[in-house]
């Protein structure tokens, strides 16, 4: 993970930036920014970045598709219990796939493997 400034001059919010940590994922990269809400409240912004050629050849330029979600500090617990939800059932049916025998499934098997995630929101 490496952490990075956004550089957009459209979204003119961004100057109100106090953390920020990037994920680079692929052609995604998410970032977790800490914001101050004009009632002086921190809350998250999460933004999932995707890069997308547009055009083909020499007529080829690059954009990125941007998608946000806000999160305020009365919901922290109830997305973090959310998410550890969603993330154990996953691992779970990872699990249950990987002691399918190949094929069996229709699929080649399943190299995924469970991960552990700690969120601690203070």
């Amino acid at each position: 993970m490496e952490d990075f400034k956004k550089k957009s001059t459209s979204d003119a919010i961004d100057k109100d930036i106090i953390y920020s940590k990037s994920v680079k994922a692929g052609k995604r990269i998410y970032y977790l920014d800490v914001k101050r809400s004009r009632r002086g409240e921190l809350f998250l912004a999460i933004t999932e970045s995707k890069k997308i050629t547009v055009g083909s050849g020499d007529e080829a330029h690059l954009n990125f598709e941007k998608h946000k979600i806000f999160l305020y500090p009365e919901d922290f617990g109830k997305f973090t219990n959310g998410l550890h939800e969603v993330l154990d059932y996953i691992n779970r049916q990872n699990d249950n796939e990987d002691k399918k025998p190949a094929g069996q499934d229709g699929s080649h098997g399943n190299d995924a493997k469970g991960m552990d995630i700690d969120i601690t929101f203070e």
